[in-house]
């Protein structure tokens, strides 16, 4: 979408990016946005704000921040309980739609003026389109869907603009990872995935004093680190999701 911004084919006054935290957002995509999106949006004339969840004392509080104070109960990422499923979630509300919608606030949008907010969802992720409750304040738009484009038509759209692909942008302690996704960050990123388990730990430290049972980061009922071996790697094929027809692994 920055791209068809940047090139006059997607009128928007603005980009936005909800940053969930410095230490909680994957840090690739931190360096992509400030170093490859940020400069070129400025090149083309695009303005993009970084924005951050911000307490009523003014304070700027992260998703890890929330995670890791001392005393807290609360969970807000789906992390997989002790049957599989996963549990409620409540960080992309808190740190994403309503970080956004403050913004768009403040900058005049409002029932009777409501924002056009233009969702990057393509064809291939359909389904996440109309899911989430729509605010009086926004109109939501999905332009990658009106212009019949998927990730891969995406992928050569910023490539034909001179732009590296991104990498896919979550949280890297976020329990939605594919197991792929943890297996590359056990080998190439070792602190990272160390982090992410260390977090596991707490969560499950604070549950055992409280006599609740155990959550997991994946769906597999055990801790991450006994979860990925290190050294193990999956054929692009045999990937979930990722490795599905439609992502051009297939390359027909």
């Amino acid at each position: 979408m920055l791209v068809l911004a940047g090139t006059g084919q997607l009128p928007i006054d603005a980009a936005l990016f909800a940053n969930v935290g410095d230490d909680s957002e994957h840090p690739a995509t931190l360096r992509y946005v400030r170093e490859v999106a940020l400069p070129w949006a400025t090149r083309h004339g695009v303005p993009i704000h970084i924005l951050n969840r911000v307490r009523r004392d003014q304070s700027t509080e992260t998703l890890w921040q929330r995670l890791t104070r001392q005393g807290s109960r609360s969970i807000p990422i789906p992390v997989r309980m002790s049957n599989g499923a996963p549990g409620t979630r409540s960080c992309t509300a808190d740190f994403k739609i309503r970080v956004i919608g403050r913004w768009l606030k403040q900058h005049g949008a409002n029932a009777d003026n409501p924002a056009t907010v233009n969702i990057g969802i393509s064809v291939d992720e359909i389904h996440r389109a109309n899911t989430r409750r729509v605010e009086p304040y926004e109109r939501i738009a999905y332009p990658l869907l009106e212009l019949g484009l998927r990730r891969t038509d995406c992928a050569r759209i910023i490539a034909g603009a001179g732009l590296p692909v991104p990498p896919k942008s979550a949280c890297f302690f976020c329990p939605f990872h594919r197991p792929t996704t943890w297996t590359a960050m056990r080998i190439e990123e070792p602190e990272l995935f160390d982090k992410a388990c260390q977090l596991e730990d707490l969560l499950n430290d604070r549950r055992a004093v409280l006599g609740k049972d155990p959550v997991y980061l994946t769906r597999f009922n055990r801790p991450l680190r006994n979860v990925v071996s290190p050294g193990v790697q999956f054929l692009p094929l045999a990937a979930e999701g990722d490795g599905a027809c439609d992502s051009g692994w297939c390359m027909t």
